[in-house]
């Protein structure tokens, strides 16, 4: 028996003989995971292998990020390194001390 006709036998029972506690459970549980599948397969999901191909997106995502971070940090080192620079050229303007540059 497939899981469309548990749930279809499931609510004929809650029809027929009244819906108790553990019916309605039943009834929650089949119909979770027939649209659980229904919603895997529409994916393309429902393959043995879709774990391990969503663990190798998981882990390409992470990589990505991690890359974006430090690409972030790396612009920002040398925006700061660049103005310690610009800020020491114009000390060494200030002070008139150019000329021991030459």
């Amino acid at each position: 028996m497939n899981r469309d006709e548990m749930v279809a036998r499931l609510v004929a029972q809650a029809a027929s003989e009244g819906a108790d506690l553990v019916t309605l459970r039943a009834m929650v549980e089949e119909a979770s995971e027939l649209g659980a599948e229904r919603v895997l397969t529409r994916m393309g999901l429902d393959d043995p292998t879709a774990h391990a191909d969503l663990s190798e997106l998981r882990q390409l995502l992470q990589a990505w990020r991690d890359a974006k971070a430090s690409a972030w940090k790396a612009a920002v080192a040398w925006v700061v390194r660049g103005a310690l620079a610009l800020l020491l050229v114009g000390i060494a303007f200030r002070t008139g001390t150019v000329g021991l540059l030459k």
